[in-house]
């Protein structure tokens, strides 16, 4: 619940018990189980769990409400969807598998806040609304960012769907944070596992959950850790990990000793033993990591090596090596050539045309160098660890995913001396707090919007002056440095910061030594800039940002890398493009390329927050440093966010749960609210009598304007619900009587189930038995199983019977016992079909079949395209205006052919009428061509065969053998055929194949028909020798 300290945690119920909720607050009251938080008191002695509900939206308020918390142990306090975690540095046992279970698939304000409760509704929300969220996780270092980040993933390790793919992905981004823990943290002065790089997660999650992916993007490593440390701080983990853990054969391999004290680049902040880390047994845990990702401990060892390279100067001040066994080491390594190593160490590489010349170095010049070299083969090593991780996590599938990313970066850092590395953290976080500040307007702005709520403007510090002064082209901080850096010259850390007074004198919230007033000025350098950031004043020493800006690495000394027969180094070199002659990009502007990206990123995804604070300096359990946590509370932008969460009502809910909580305090809405659960809430609210001002009605929610009117109906509920626990305890025996008459009721129920239970049991004994005997002679062990068997068979055959006479298949398969009365079944069921059928036929019918069984008698197994018009009717087309011609004559038949000349083989389009006494060939309604028919003998009027071509060949010469009553007259002949033109003179029709059926005259004054498949031609013969050619092709 989101209210506050008094709410009680309902959600850790089980949801399955049907029962009202004042039972439920009786039985917890009974049993002692109400959550500490649950009392009407908890507001007075451990304060309000959302800040949101401060009656005073005061830092004073703010910060008394944190400290009740954290003497008791709660940690976590919201403001709003925003989680404020405080560091107790001690173990607290709130982080077990029990605690992830209450947690999963909770309300967000249904417990009591927890990290697991955020992390689970980021998770819930994005399956719900299949978008993408972030999680950003800041504060100063020590204040637990990366242990809040683990916390997360471990989460999702335990509560994610659990597959093989999971497992692999869930192991592989936990292991993971042990290989970028080693190689990206350090001890600092505040925090003895401090990251100093930042980190960007993303896990990939499909459709149904299960996370299938991860990527991980990362921000300015603290490069110059590697050759500088502060007094009292320590160089990356992984080198003391190295050399206390490694083995007494791989340090021997590497040329190490045992012991940090051998080691220039491990003793600068004199503190390389450190009571509460354990290198020796982290070491065993990064080791396993490493190895699945073949990383070679050769490249840590020569960034070792070459820390212990010195330099002497000659009588001329140029640089000479001191001793040549650690720089044989470091070649050796690098798998690189001793000499050219040597010369690049020493000598740069001028080229002037074609030409090149070696300059020698000095002392100083050598040394800047080799930390450039170390720094740089660092850095790429770390790059190519990330990417080795991604690569190992990467999902290749192209179906869409959605993704929850984990921001981990440095929060605001103030120290005694602040440099180019704290300058470019605090830019970053002015860039987060401007997103920061926008994404929460804008997700307050909308959700009033969606709500259909006025919506009030919240006045707040807009940073965009200050992210101005940074980042502005051509005029801010960070362009003045790059043009300094570039410019040629002698240009040094001085002339930047002149730069600096003369662009920005004016600006309100950049001053120096020497544009400060006299009380200001006591308190700065002449070296010193001062910067008024959101969070404060933050004062910054010039000393070495040109430096650490250009990160130059020599290019003699690149080339060299890119030849290295190290694998890692080559892959790590050759990535940095050593043939450019343009010149790199400077730290500070990658840094600001990177972080419009990021921005960029974290725009296209909903916000969650995780604001991490430091309880004291001194790393002590129980200890609230007040003006440390105001420090931070400030910086981080609490209070602002506060306010913004604060404008207008400090409190919302949807309507049915506020209904669910508070329907006791009306009788209207008690036991059961029948109707809209928004209708409910508002009889419920002017029963209490809120004011019209005290409250609004959204579409969705409820929106309470002052937290005073909700502790009011609270306060209202925590006495109601004792009111209902006295009316509960006068009503006991006449439950106790309920439960005697419901166990007789269902004792009752419970033997008449058993009867029924037994009597199913002897029958599936029976029909088992009856099974199993079935192949035998009808006995008293299968009778009923056969009867069932028949029952069953008739059941589905009678639902399954064919339904015409060709159906031939779909008979059902009788079992053994039914073969014969099936085979009787079937032969009925056909018999009585055909029946019907023969009854059903109509006298037109019964002709057409009539004829069709002497087109078959005539055609059947002599013509290929018989079978295919068996389907078809025949059919009569009779012309009209031809009737009207012979009306005198019956007429049997009629049907349109195409007749061919005898003299040049024209077609011509032709009606040929069957009659009793004659056939005619007519065109339209003219008679062309008469032949009689006397004593059923066709008589040929004119000389010369009459050769036509029909559509309805089977038809027509079946008509035409009926009426002349002369079946045997047809002759089914393939290949040419010969006719008479005229006495004496003859003609042939020649058959080809082709791509498309024709007719035409042929070069060779034949008749040529060409079709798709061979023409058959049907040869009529009478008794006077004349004959019809009728020819159809196919």
């Amino acid at each position: 619940w989101h209210f506050f300290s008094v709410v009680l945690p309902l959600g850790a119920i089980n949801p399955n018990i049907q029962t009202s909720t004042a039972t439920l607050l009786l039985q917890l009251v009974a049993q002692g189980q109400l959550d500490m938080e649950g009392a009407l008191t908890a507001r007075d002695r451990v304060g309000i769990q959302d800040f949101v509900l401060l009656d005073e939206t005061t830092e004073a308020a703010f910060l008394s409400n944190l400290k009740k918390r954290f003497s008791k142990d709660l940690i976590y306090t919201y403001i709003g969807t925003l989680l404020v975690s405080v560091n107790p540095y001690k173990e607290l046992d709130i982080y077990n598998k029990k605690q992830m279970d209450i947690y999963m698939g909770v309300n967000f304000f249904e417990l009591p806040p927890h990290i697991y409760a955020l992390a689970d509704n980021a998770y819930h929300t994005m399956l719900t609304e299949f978008n993408n969220h972030f999680i950003l996780i800041s504060g100063e270092s020590g204040a637990g960012k990366t242990e809040a980040s683990k916390k997360i993933l471990q989460y999702y390790a335990v509560s994610c769907p659990s597959t093989t793919l999971l497992n692999t992905v869930r192991d592989k981004m936990l292991m993971s944070n042990p290989v970028l823990e080693a190689f990206g943290n350090a001890k600092t002065l505040k925090n003895d596992n401090s990251s100093r790089f930042g980190k960007y997660m993303d896990i990939q999650f499909d459709g149904q959950g299960d996370a299938v992916g991860g990527h991980i993007l990362n921000y300015l490593l603290e490069k110059s850790r590697v050759v500088h440390q502060n007094h009292g701080e320590r160089n990356f983990h992984i080198f003391y990990q190295l050399v206390e853990g490694g083995s007494d054969d791989l340090l021997h391999q590497l040329g190490l000793e045992r012991g940090c004290q051998h080691y220039n680049y491990l003793t600068q902040g004199q503190c390389a033993i450190v009571q509460s880390i354990n290198d020796k047994n982290d070491w065993k845990t990064v080791k396993n990591a490493l190895q699945i990702i073949n990383f070679d401990e050769t490249v840590i060892a020569s960034v070792l090596h070459l820390g212990n390279v010195r330099f002497d100067s000659d009588s001329k001040g140029h640089a000479l090596l001191n001793n040549n066994t650690e720089l044989h080491w470091v070649s050796n390594l690098l798998g690189v050539d001793a000499h050219r190593l040597q010369e690049g160490l020493t000598f740069r590489k001028i080229e002037a045309k074609k030409d090149q010349v070696l300059s020698p170095f000095t002392t100083d010049h050598a040394i800047y160098a080799r930390d450039a070299l170390a720094k740089a083969i660092y850095g790429q090593t770390f790059t190519w660890l990330v990417n080795r991780i991604n690569e190992s996590m990467e999902n290749k599938d192209p179906s869409r995913k959605t993704v929850i990313g984990l921001l981990d970066i440095y929060g605001f850092e103030v120290f005694y001396v602040n440099s180019f590395e704290q300058f470019c953290i605090n830019y970053c976080n002015e860039k987060l707090q401007q997103l920061f500040i926008e994404l929460t307007l804008k997700s307050e702005q909308e959700e009033y919007e969606a709500e259909g709520i006025e919506w009030e403007p919240v006045q707040f510090f807009n940073n965009k002056i200050i992210c101005d002064l940074i980042e502005e082209k051509h005029r801010g901080i960070i362009s003045l440095l790059d043009e300094e850096c570039l410019r040629p010259g002698d240009a040094t850390d001085l002339t930047f910061l002149e730069r600096l007074e003369e662009k920005m004198g004016n600006h309100p919230h950049f001053v120096t030594h020497k544009l400060a007033d006299k009380m200001t000025r006591k308190t700065l350098e002449r070296g010193d800039f001062r910067l008024l950031h959101y969070a404060g004043e933050v004062t910054y020493c010039v000393v070495g940002f040109l430096d650490k800006n250009n990160d130059l690495l020599y290019r003699n000394i690149k080339d060299l890398m890119c030849q290295s027969k190290n694998d890692i180094v080559k892959e790590c070199f050759s990535s940095m493009d050593p043939d450019s002659r343009r010149r790199p990009e400077t730290v500070v502007t990658q840094f600001k390329s990177s972080l419009q990206k990021l921005t960029e990123i974290l725009m296209a995804k909903e916000a969650w927050y995780i604001r991490c604070l430091k309880s004291n300096e001194s790393k002590q359990s129980g200890q609230f440093d007040e003006a440390l946590i105001r420090h931070q509370v400030k910086y981080l932008g609490l209070m602002e966010h506060l306010r913004v969460r604060r404008a207008g009502f400090a409190y919302r809910r949807k309507y049915d749960v506020f209904l669910k909580r508070y329907k006791p305090l009306c009788p209207a809405t008690w036991p059961h609210w029948r109707g809209v659960a928004a209708d409910g809430v508002e009889v419920l609210v002017q029963h209490l009598g809120y004011l019209p001002d005290e409250y609004k009605m959204g579409r969705t929610k409820i929106f309470i304007r002052h937290p005073r009117t909700l502790f009011a109906t609270e306060d209202a509920y925590e006495k109601c619900k004792h009111e209902l626990g006295e009316w509960q305890r006068e009503n006991t025996e006449n439950r106790k009587k309920l439960v005697n008459i419901e166990s007789c009721w269902r004792g009752t129920q419970a033997r008449k189930e058993k009867e029924k239970r037994a009597w199913a049991v002897k029958v599936i004994k029976k029909f088992i038995k009856g099974y199993m005997t079935r192949g035998q002679a009808k006995n008293t062990d299968n009778s009923e199983y056969l009867a069932f068997v028949r029952q069953n068979y008739l059941n589905r055959l009678r639902d399954n019977l064919p339904k015409t006479v060709l159906d031939k298949t779909t008979w059902l398969t009788p079992p053994a016992v039914l073969t014969e009365t099936s085979e009787m079944l079937r032969k009925l069921h056909y018999r009585l079909m055909v029946r019907k059928y023969v009854r059903g036929i109509t006298p037109q019918k019964k002709a057409q079949f009539q004829m069709k069984l002497i087109t078959s008698s005539i055609f059947k197994g002599k013509k290929d395209s018989y079978p295919q018009s068996v389907a078809h009717p025949f059919a009569d087309n009779i012309n009209p205006r031809v009737i009207q011609m012979i009306r005198n004559e019956r007429i049997k038949y009629c049907v349109p052919v195409i007749k061919y000349d005898r003299n040049g083989f024209k077609p011509r389009q032709r009606q040929l009428i069957l009659t009793q006494t004659a056939v005619y060939v007519i065109e339209e309604a003219k008679i062309k061509q008469r032949v009689d028919d006397s004593n059923t003998t066709f008589i040929w009027l004119f000389q010369g065969d009459l050769v036509v071509q029909c559509d309805h060949l089977f038809e027509l010469l079946t008509k035409l053998c009926v009426i002349a009553n002369k079946q045997n007259a047809i002759k089914v002949v393939q290949g040419s055929i010969n006719f008479e033109i005229q006495a004496g003179k003859g003609g042939a029709v020649d058959f080809s194949t082709g791509p498309e059926p024709m007719v035409y005259k042929a070069k060779n004054g034949h008749l040529m028909v060409v079709s798709w498949a061979l023409s058959l031609l049907s040869h009529v013969s009478v008794q006077t020798g004349y004959h019809f050619f009728f020819s159809d092709y196919i």
